[in-house]
């Protein structure tokens, strides 16, 4: 705990058994004012109880701020320009959302006048790291309160008996022992039953997806607009960012599409098991790398997509609003100038498939020069000294070794 006198904290709370804790815990400890924070990044129902939950809890004021908008345009969407995917699969549903949460929480703090800001992330994760690197990029001054690394509720049972001994309800239940985060852009599970790396996920704890299986037998396509890297439209409808990426949820979900099982490297240095649904998240990747493909010089492609790792990585361990990830970002956005267009897409029993792109303003595609019939634009021949002039290097290397013998 910080020496300094805390006079008020604004946590980011979501309601769950742990952060209804720590409210409680906030209180009893420091004996000061709790704002309590919530962000609605799309968890629908999820939110209703919040209000009434954290006033019963001691929250001195409570707000819940629609931010589903920001967080699509300004947070996803310049992540999926860049076809960021961590350790080939995880679409970073999570990590992209805590960097907006602490913003948000920080200009609360400061209308507030709050002196500390607070939250729920466990020691052993990465959400600490995302949290706090925000919070002191807004405010290098800042007083950080994490409960889970100062208190001695270091299990689960002890958690419960605290909650029991404040009146605080349990929500948790022995039929569904894993713990949940959801957004517009995914649903993650882990924790509980997931702990054991053999075992396979249980159907029951899917929410946006069907079973593939249980899915249409009929495939859906699915048109995508794109327009500076960005979708704007599906199926010819104009649709805001927030809009569009839950209407690509629908659809994804409908068709089973956007399951991933991983077991992923954290940046403290563990490994951990995340279950993730990202249906439409899955579709806006494959399409938007679809319209790529007809619009993006080959050169610059396979520069941007070089350094698609390490900006992934620069999102999963939280340095959304460090220096280099904003230059990235920067290479990145100028990369997309081009990337006007179409993606046709066919969702079928889990999978999502690119069958067509067009684009009428930027397409580099020539079937004068692609075609394998006659053309008066390329001469065949000159691929002969192409290759020689490749091949030189090879050429001295086999004489070489040829001498040696």
């Amino acid at each position: 705990m910080s020496e300094k006198k805390v006079e008020k904290i604004v946590l980011a709370y979501s309601g769950g058994l742990d952060t209804s804790i720590i409210l409680k815990w906030l209180k009893n400890e420091y004996g000061c004012k709790v704002v309590a924070f919530a962000a609605d990044l799309g968890q629908g129902d999820e939110l209703t109880p919040i209000r009434d939950k954290a006033l019963a809890t001691g929250a001195d004021k409570v707000y819940i701020d629609d931010l589903r908008e920001e967080f699509v345009s300004d947070f996803v969407f310049p992540m999926f320009r860049a076809n960021a995917i961590y350790e080939g699969q995880y679409l970073l549903g999570t990590s992209i959302a805590r960097p907006l949460i602490a913003k948000r929480q920080m200009e609360i703090a400061a209308i507030e006048k709050a002196d500390s800001v607070a939250h729920g992330a466990t020691g052993k994760g990465n959400d600490q790291v995302r949290f706090e690197l925000t919070y002191y990029h807004f405010d290098p001054s800042v007083v950080v309160i994490a409960p889970w690394r100062d208190w001695n509720l270091n299990s689960r049972q002890a958690l419960l008996d605290y909650a029991k001994k404040n009146g605080i309800p349990v929500p948790v239940t022995k039929k569904r022992p894993w713990s949940s985060d959801r957004n517009l852009l995914h649903i993650s599970f882990e924790g509980g039953i997931l702990e054991d790396p053999w075992a396979e996920a249980p159907e029951e704890m899917y929410v946006l997806t069907r079973p593939p299986e249980k899915a249409p037998n009929k495939p859906q396509y699915v048109e995508i607009e794109f327009r500076g890297g960005n979708a704007v439209a599906v199926d010819g409808e104009k649709m805001s960012p927030a809009h569009l990426l839950a209407h690509l949820n629908y659809l994804g979900g409908e068709h089973g599409v956007g399951r991933v099982d991983l077991l992923e490297n954290r940046f403290v240095g563990m490994k951990s098991r995340g279950v993730y649904e990202t249906p439409g998240g899955t579709i806006l990747r494959e399409a938007h790398m679809a319209v790529e493909q007809i619009t993006m010089d080959r050169e610059v492609m396979h520069l941007r997509d070089s350094l698609i790792p390490r900006y992934a990585e620069m999102v999963y361990y939280g340095f959304w609003f460090a220096p280099e990830r904003e230059m990235l970002q920067t290479l990145i956005d100028d990369s997309q100038k081009c990337v006007n267009g179409v993606a046709r897409v066919k969702l079928f029993k889990g999978h999502c498939r690119t069958v067509g792109r067009k684009s009428e303003t930027d397409s580099l595609f020539n079937p004068e020069f692609a075609t394998f019939e006659k053309d008066m634009v390329y001469n065949q021949k000159d691929a002969e000294g192409f290759i020689k002039l490749n091949a030189l290097r090879l050429r001295i290397r086999a004489l070489m070794q040829a001498n040696r013998k």
